[in-house]
């Protein structure tokens, strides 16, 4: 066998990482500019220079992608679908950002809190109202991982279905292509005949996943006791926000 001649190896591994490094950069670049289309130029280049300069560690450590659908806690017929990028903040605390879409010029619509059921359960009784079980969306295929390999989808949505969100949607986005209004609460679905057919599969569609197949694999997923003071609007009354208007304390 002839000798490997590392001068060699070398320079070919040195232009393999430097195609790969501009490949990166070259869409990242694409994707600044698709998002800032129609925008002045010199806004455009500010744009350009942070994307390839500046370090966003909360950006960089968001680890997983979830896609779900969403329902207004007070109007449970209003329902959006919602891209969830989160954070393993803490072993019982993850922190996710939601978009309307996976996109590089998606609107950023509202966050989402996922908590254990240990904590959830400590939690006082009016703060639970705020909170909705996650057991019915991941056993019914709602919830998903786009692009996560099946056996790892599923391993991670057996810890997840045991969990709890808080979830407010700050742009309406159902109604209004700006964010007026205030931040309202929202829920997730806890049984067949509530999310909308025609928006499952124009979400499915768009994600390129299957809802009815998810629920053909996690059937083998325990389904937990919900526990009580979740899904609020289940009994009928809900917590919403509203605004009003009061003193200012100096």
């Amino acid at each position: 066998m002839e000798p490997v001649d590392f001068r060699n190896f070398g320079t070919g591994l040195a232009v393999g990482i430097g195609a790969t490094a501009a490949a990166l950069v070259g869409r990242t670049v694409a994707r600044t500019a698709r998002a800032s289309r129609g925008h002045p130029w010199k806004h455009r280049v500010l744009d350009l220079g942070s994307t390839l300069l500046q370090r966003k560690y909360p950006l960089g450590a968001m680890s997983t992608y979830l896609d779900g659908l969403h329902m207004y806690a007070d109007e449970t017929g209003r329902q959006v679908q919602a891209s969830h990028f989160c954070i393993h903040l803490r072993h019982d605390l993850h922190q996710c950002v939601i978009f309307d879409r996976n996109a590089p010029d998606a609107r950023l619509i509202g966050i989402e809190y996922i908590i254990s059921e240990e904590r959830f359960r400590s939690l006082p009784e009016e703060e639970k109202r705020l909170w909705h079980s996650h057991h019915y969306e991941i056993k019914s295929g709602l919830l998903t991982a786009p692009g996560v390999p099946e056996i790892a989808e599923h391993a991670y949505f057996e810890d997840l279905v045991k969990t709890y969100g808080k979830t407010f949607h700050t742009w309406q986005y159902d109604l209004d292509d700006f964010p007026y209004g205030i931040p309202q609460l929202m829920m997730g679905f806890t049984e067949d005949g509530q999310a909308r057919e025609e928006l499952v599969r124009e979400r499915d569609r768009r994600v390129g996943v299957s809802t009815p197949r998810n629920r053909e694999r996690r059937a083998d997923i325990p389904t937990p006791d919900v526990a009580p003071g979740a899904n609020s609007w289940e009994s009928g009354r809900v917590v919403q926000t509203t605004l009003r208007e009061t003193d200012v304390e100096r």
